[in-house]
């Protein structure tokens, strides 16, 4: 039942609304006179005016009626300000609330915290004006616009007890994100998880131009949210004590309903989706600014968006910023001191339960460790290297499998795939969780969804990206599976969280959190069938632009190394980890305990196959992923068939970020380490997964540089074999053979015959498929050989097994 609020109290909350408003621009206008008082002047005034005004009102209502309700029913409430620019806001309340000054104590809570607070605003050497890292309470930055809903979902899913407040801005409504976010209350299962409270907030104006929700009429407006499948609870206007009521009201009886619903679920045991509530808060952009400035419309336009006054140099400026200052009446909302009054300061919350000290926007605080089966017991058994073929994927699959089992009871583990579960070789997820869905479900479709599951499938890389997020922040753990060509989707959303993650490695009191893990799969060199638009391995090269201490770039060459590094990513915290692996039927190569000592390592040489014995090599073969290994071993093995008097080195790479200089990347190889491996002054063809330039910017510092030629991905692709893919791009063994016999210094000269029969192969396999549509005998059915590469394979006695 709905608790009258009185008058007084009423009066109370809007006087807390004024301070933080206040607040609010006293961060972006004043250097000074934190409490005005003195008169005005312009040696107050910040030099540079930067932030934005106009969503900030809004946002600070929406907060101190949160804070009533948290007092009143105990609720546990994250917020997640969605509009880019309400960073004031959010800084404002979580300062009146007390949180802001235990983290930061130089911020004290009188009229010296005051200043500094205010200066420290979009301030060099201060903090942004986003809610930033630094901002307690937040798990959501500006600059990730659009995707708040769906990080708002992503805290919810396995939180009971969470109610997360989202605030959606009517700009950041129009974009991809969160339009298909809304779509999110279909996997929300009430019996299990939290609850999501959106609340669309239609001031009208994005930063130059009207909002398209806000220009709809309010029976479409309905009509819409209803077939989003919610209740919409609409509250409008600019009276502010008009507002308080209603939105109290509104307030309360979305979080009763909400009650309600997971009473119905849990207690009851209704299954039936719910229609969830929202709120639809209509007030005018810059809301208590002043209604015109220099003649002009400023409240309720968008002229109000950023700051309403950038030119401070004028007077009539300066004494218009007073009487706005002055509207909210400072010297009611704190003493003398600066302080803010008791009976304001107390309707805040207490302890944990205030926003911005919730634990939940503190993930690591929550973040315990996943219980992980022994990644071992999975290996792909082999008698030699190549001898057995698997699905890299597949077997990986099986260990998330048991991973999800294991932590089932703790419900601190998801996968994420937009659709793409099955189709990268996950299913075996299946067989101890259904994928999330709690929309109509027919038994006919046989796709094994429930409320209950636990495989997050969307066909929306945005929001698989935006709920993993949601997730991680909030302490728990999960993984990524996406088509590598398709996972650019999302390069946005990479960015603003590797972003988070480097600023909150410098925070001491932000606990590390659980990795941003990804599996990129279906891959450039296996999307043969789907052709040239699902091939692009690019993602890789806009990892590496970001921080060294935040990234990590792991291929795996075969399905154990694919365990050794899904293991490692499942236990390692504040990185955003690429994994690259295929889904076809690959060569295994090494051995569980062999993998496990190579991918710890991230480098090495293959002994096996090489055949420098430790001394000098003629030439070094690098290579780096599945379908690069598996060719530069092919070269190799032609090597030793046509040119047995050459000495070959094979080094592989699975963890990328060794090719840099220890300097540059804490995984670096040192340059003597890497001279050990690469010779200071031998030719090296390199054959790598992705573009070949992303190689040479990670060794362009290297000695033996200048000796590099790197094969890879050089964007020709269609629809052809397996195998013409790698000619197309040159990374097949042919063409790595030729390049070895032209860097090789005085080879070309005596391989004569050789080149000619390379090239008559390259002829025959283009005839080939041509004619049949599939790649050669002898390249569909190759394998390694201890005899092709000169001497026993491992576990080969005879030197004959071919």
């Amino acid at each position: 039942m709905i608790a009258p609020v009185t008058d007084e109290f009423l009066a109370k909350m809007d006087a807390y609304w004024r301070a933080a408003n206040y607040l609010s621009i006293g961060q972006i206008y004043l250097l000074d006179n934190p409490l005005l008082k003195t008169p005005l002047t312009h040696q107050h005034i910040k030099p540079r005016l930067l932030g934005h005004w106009g969503t900030t009102p809004g946002l600070n209502l929406v907060y101190v009626h949160l804070n009533r309700l948290i007092q009143e029913r105990d609720l546990n409430v994250l917020y997640i300000a969605g509009p880019g620019h309400g960073g004031p806001g959010i800084v404002a309340n979580v300062y009146l609330e007390g949180t802001y000054t235990e983290v930061y104590p130089q911020i004290s809570r009188d009229e010296a915290g005051l200043k500094k607070l205010f200066k420290q605003f979009s301030f060099p050497g201060g903090i942004g004006s986003h809610c930033t890292p630094e901002t307690p309470g937040s798990i959501h930055e500006g600059g990730e616009l659009g995707y708040s809903l769906s990080h708002a979902f992503g805290a919810a899913f396995d939180n009971p007890d969470l109610l997360v407040a989202c605030v959606v801005g009517d700009g950041e409504a129009e974009t991809g994100p969160l339009a298909t976010a809304w779509h999110s209350n279909k996997f929300l299962n009430p019996a299990q998880d939290g609850a999501v409270l959106p609340i669309l907030h239609l001031n009208g104006y994005k930063i130059a131009n009207p909002t398209v929700l806000s220009r709809i009429p309010k029976e479409e407006l309905q009509s819409l949210f209803q077939g989003y499948g919610y209740a919409p609870i609409f509250v409008e206007g600019d009276d502010p004590m008009i507002v308080h009521r209603t939105f109290a009201i509104a307030l309360e009886s979305a979080v009763l309903e909400i009650q309600r619903i997971q009473r119905e679920a849990r207690e009851k045991g209704n299954r039936q989706r719910p229609v969830w509530p929202m709120i639809v808060l209509k007030t005018p952009k810059g809301w208590t600014c002043p209604k015109e400035i220099d003649g002009k419309l400023t409240e309720g336009s968008w002229r109000s968006h950023q700051v309403p006054m950038g030119d401070m140099r004028s007077d009539e400026h300066l004494k218009t910023l007073e009487t706005w200052l002055k509207s909210y009446r400072p010297e009611e909302l704190f003493d003398e001191k600066g302080a803010f009054k008791p009976e304001l300061a107390a309707l805040a919350p207490q302890g944990t339960r205030r926003m911005g000290a919730n634990p939940h926007a503190n993930g690591g605080i929550l973040l315990k460790d996943l219980q992980l089966p022994d990644f071992k017991k999975y290996e792909v058994k082999i008698g030699q290297p190549g001898d057995t073929n698997s699905e890299a994927t597949r077997v990986q699959g099986m260990f998330l499998r048991d991973v999800m089992k294991r932590n089932a009871e703790a419900r601190n583990f998801r996968l994420f795939s937009p659709d793409e579960l099955a189709s990268n070789r996950w299913q075996d997820v299946l067989e101890v969780t259904d994928r999330a869905f709690d929309g109509i479900i027919d038994p006919k479709d046989g796709t094994q969804e429930s409320p209950e599951g636990r495989g997050m499938e969307m066909l929306s890389e945005h929001q698989c990206q935006g709920w993993l997020e949601g997730y991680l922040l909030t302490g728990r753990h999960g993984f990524f599976s996406c088509y590598e060509a398709f996972v650019h989707i999302v390069d946005s959303m990479f960015n603003q969280h590797a972003k988070w993650l480097k600023v909150s490695r410098d925070i001491a009191w932000r606990k590390p959190i659980g990795s941003l893990n990804y599996l990129l799969s279906s891959h450039v060199w296996r999307q043969d069938h789907n052709g040239f638009s699902h091939q692009d391995p690019g993602f890789l090269d806009h990892v590496i632009n970001k921080k060294a201490e935040v990234v990590r770039v792991y291929l795996p060459p075969d399905a154990n190394c694919l365990l050794s590094v899904t293991n490692h990513c499942l236990r390692s915290r504040n990185y955003v980890n690429v994994v690259v692996a295929g889904k076809q039927p690959a060569p295994v190569w090494l051995t569980m305990e062999e993998a496990a000592e190579h991918c710890t390592k991230g480098i090495g040489i293959w002994e096996w196959a090489s055949n420098d014995n430790g001394t000098e090599p003629d030439v070094i073969i690098g290579c780096s992923g599945d379908v690069p290994t598996l060719e530069a071993l092919a070269a190799i093995a032609l090597i030793r068939e046509q040119l047995p008097k050459l000495k070959v080195r094979l080094v592989n790479v699975v963890d990328l970020m060794k090719l840099q200089p220890a300097s540059e990347h804490p995984h670096g190889l040192s340059d003597g380490e890497f001279d050990q491996l690469f010779t200071r002054d031998k030719p090296v063809i390199f054959a790598f997964h992705g573009y070949p330039w992303l190689i040479h910017r990670l060794t362009y510092r290297r000695t033996n540089h200048g000796n590099l030629h790197v094969r890879g991905y050089k964007e020709e692709g269609t629809t052809t074999t397996p195998f013409d893919m790698c000619v197309l791009n040159q990374i097949d063994r042919y063409n790595l053979v030729l390049d070895v016999i032209h860097r090789v210094p005085g080879l070309r000269d005596q391989a004569q015959s050789t080149v000619s029969y390379i090239l008559g192969k390259l002829v025959e396999h283009r005839k080939y498929i041509t004619e049949h549509g599939i790649d050669l005998p002898e390249i569909l059915n190759w394998q390694w050989s201890g005899r092709a590469a000169g001497k026993p394979g491992r576990g080969d006695t005879s030197a004959d097994n071919v």
